[in-house]
């Protein structure tokens, strides 16, 4: 698949402050080149095969792409706290920010089974398909889930190193790096949640909340919008207002993703679109719909979209997959319980919220409007310029 060892890059040229967060995003997109060229080499230097297999599709898995929303968010927490000048700081802890995000995804797609993500294989699947067309012996399955809970150990270490560096030679390090020791361990809870909630067949409202808090939401906006404000050393003031813009956003922005999860199109989010619900993941949206069709006296709508519970133990059976008809049942229920239509004014309501707390970071109106740019593009909701939703 990579089969040449890469030639050393040329490193990122300081350049001035980016003005928009197009042009962060587009900055960091280079820091990221240099130090995915950097760490493969040296992966080279240390092992051909496992610089083949492993750091290769790592740096193939991060150059795939994605949102980039984290690294716009640090931006927008750099500039709020009033970060200008060099952004070499900001352009590496992005770059942090993006390999942990890799890292996340891999171990993710493992513990869902999930077959896509970015609109191509997974690691784990493609890796089963290397050991299958390599004639390897044993189980393709555990070899594939291995190796790839081993990429996804390597793009957390390429982090780290990235992160650490950058900390080591900041004014203000030690407030970088205690943001980045909550990220991760918060990333790890909300991770644990999630599968624990699934095996015990949970259904609460706070409890999907809870878990989309520390999962998603703290660690894609108001961790990367925190850390920014790290670099300048920002007051507790602007700090405040930028983790409660922040935990807004990335709920909003994680009930958008449980939406798609069971309403969008695999062309478009590049990732099936009936996972959550074939696994019975608890989501706000199934949490909600559970409740509406609970209070309705919709027995039907219950049964489709509550746990499965063996009787002799009491907990979830067939978590690795419900069937397409099950899978049908439990669209069709959240449909008509509304759940949906609550999930979306949830959304619009925590968008608009989101806003209103960030214009009380910065008076700047040119990181304010880039900031509502962000925010209605992670939460899929049109916004004016006062945070309302249009």
């Amino acid at each position: 698949m990579l089969g040449l060892r890469p030639t050393a890059a040329e490193p990122v040229v300081p350049v001035d402050s980016p003005l928009t967060a197009l042009e962060a995003v587009r900055a960091v997109e280079a820091e990221l080149g240099h130090v995915l060229d950097t760490k493969l080499r040296r992966a080279f230097d240390v092992d051909q095969v496992f610089a083949q297999d492993v750091a290769g599709r790592v740096t193939t898995f991060v150059r795939r792409g994605g949102k980039r929303l984290r690294s716009a968010f640090a931006w927008c927490g750099w500039r709020a706290a009033g970060g200008s000048g060099d952004p070499t700081a900001l352009l590496r802890t992005a770059t942090a920010l993006e390999l942990v995000q890799a890292c996340a995804l891999m171990h993710d797609d493992v513990m869902d089974g999930s077959p896509l993500r970015r609109g191509a294989p997974a690691v784990h699947v493609e890796l089963a398909q290397m050991h299958r067309a390599a004639r390897m012996t044993g189980s393709p399955e555990v070899f594939s889930t291995s190796a790839a809970i081993l990429a996804g150990d390597l793009a957390l270490v390429w982090a780290d190193d990235v992160l650490t560096e950058t900390a080591l030679g900041s004014p203000h390090g030690t407030r970088l790096f205690h943001e980045w020791r909550a990220m991760r361990t918060e990333m790890v809870a909300g991770q644990y949640r999630d599968i624990h909630a699934q095996a015990a067949g949970s259904s609460g409202v706070d409890e999907a909340v809870s878990i989309a808090t520390l999962k998603s939401a703290l660690y894609t906006v108001e961790r990367p919008l925190a850390l920014g404000a790290a670099l300048t050393g920002g007051d507790d003031h602007t700090l405040n207002a930028l983790r409660s813009a922040g935990r807004c956003a990335g709920l909003a922005f994680q009930l958008r993703d449980d939406l798609l999860g069971t309403y969008g199109n695999p062309k478009t989010t590049g990732k099936p679109a009936d996972d959550d619900l074939r696994t019975r993941k608890l989501t706000y949206l199934l949490a909600v719909g559970l409740w509406l069709a609970d209070a309705a006296g919709d027995e039907e709508a219950v049964d489709a979209l509550g746990p499965s519970l063996d009787p002799d133990v009491g907990v979830e059976v067939g978590v690795g997959g419900r069937s397409d008809e099950a899978v049908s049942r439990m669209r069709a229920a959240l449909e008509r319980t509304g759940a949906r239509g609550v999930v979306e004014s949830k959304i619009s309501e925590l968008a608009a919220t989101s806003v209103r707390h960030f214009a009380g970071a910065t008076p700047d109106p040119v990181v304010r409007r880039e900031f509502t740019t962000l925010v209605e593009r992670a939460s899929g909701v049109a916004l004016g310029h006062t945070g309302e939703a249009a």
